[in-house]
């Protein structure tokens, strides 16, 4: 009896899909960098002015604590 291989030209592909695979992950992973050094570089002219205004308040810190966060509104 002879068996139904179905599979066997999967094999010959197997370097191919993987080299497919890793350009689609390493695609994925510049597009992610470029554009955090891009907003980085270019941040949105909303945020940067919310935190240049004038009525922007800082809490006093007492020299002998070390202050992580703040969140003030």
């Amino acid at each position: 009896m002879k068996r139904k291989t179905t599979f066997l030209a999967i094999g010959g592909y197997q370097p191919f899909l993987f080299c497919i695979g890793m350009y689609c992950v390493a695609l994925a992973f510049s597009i992610f960098i470029c554009s955090a050094i891009f907003h980085v570089v270019n941040p949105k002219t909303s945020i940067v002015r919310k935190s240049e205004s004038p009525s922007h308040q800082q809490m006093p810190v007492s020299p002998g604590k070390q202050v992580l966060l703040t969140v003030t509104k």
